[in-house]
């Protein structure tokens, strides 16, 4: 016995007739499906498309998209207005307030102008009521009894004539603001005369003197005696001087300006 009796061959094994037969027919019928589906894929590709499924839903999004896009727009659009509107609100308020300032300081160098000369008018009246007192002095000490009436009327009227320009306020005792009795109280009250406060009392304090026999000094009244609702003092030639109103405040008058009804010597 041979020795490479038992050895196993390395070759491939022929194949059978049949095998081969067996796959030149699957072959063949794969083919021929593969033909068919080709046939059937070219007609159906010869055929119009009339619709798509997919169509409705990219158009859709698309819409979509276009509205969003739109919407931004319009949203950048009204925040760059209302932007604007806030600058333009905030420029107009700084202009306005810079305008209030220069206004505000305006306003404050014009009072504390009108406050100074206020200070220097009161300092002038004070240095000219001084001197009048001091030479009414001067002049009582000097003079005989009847010529000390006098003196007291020129240191009468000299007060009243420092109070020119002052203003008229009901119930004002001065020192820059006067009624008609204040004013006449306050003055006669220079030369040690204590009238009544009111006009009234006033009208029948000292003695009644005709309009035609007046010197200076004497009192005149508006309205009946002991109801009169107005005083000045007469300051000679035909002149007055009193709080008239809040119009003229303290001012000379002549006697034709606002004729009295009567008048009282107190000095």
């Amino acid at each position: 016995m041979s020795l490479t009796a038992h050895i196993r061959s390395h070759r491939k094994p022929r194949r059978s007739a049949s095998t081969i037969a067996m796959r030149a027919g699957v072959a063949s019928g794969v083919l021929g499906t593969l033909a068919v589906a080709t046939a059937a894929g070219s007609a159906n590709a010869a055929e119009p498309v009339t619709q798509t499924l997919e169509l409705p839903v990219l158009t859709g999004d698309l819409a979509a998209q276009v509205a969003q896009s739109a919407q931004a727009t319009q949203q950048a659009a009204a925040n760059y207005q209302l932007q604007a509107e806030r600058d333009a609100a905030a420029t107009a308020a700084a202009k306005e307030a810079k305008k209030d300032l220069a206004d505000a300081k305006a306003e404050a160098k014009k009072k504390s102008e009108a406050a100074r000369k206020a200070a220097a008018e009161r300092a002038t009246r004070s240095a000219e009521r001084t001197t009048l007192s001091t030479t009414a002095s001067s002049s009582s000490d000097s003079s005989t009894s009847s010529s000390t009436a006098t003196g007291s009327a020129a240191a009468v009227i000299a007060f009243v004539k420092a109070q020119i320009g002052d203003a008229y306020v009901s119930g004002g005792t001065g020192p820059n603001s006067w009624d008609c009795s204040g004013l006449m109280q306050t003055a006669f009250k220079q030369v040690g005369v204590d009238l009544p406060r009111v006009s009234q009392d006033q009208s029948t304090f000292g003695t009644q003197v005709s309009l035609d026999n007046l010197l200076p000094g004497d009192i005149l009244y508006w309205g009946s005696a002991g109801s009169a609702y107005h005083v000045a003092v007469y300051v000679g030639d035909g002149m007055f001087v009193g709080a008239q109103n809040p119009s003229t405040g303290v001012a000379e008058k002549p006697m034709s300006y606002d004729p009295p009804t009567g008048a009282v010597r107190v000095l």
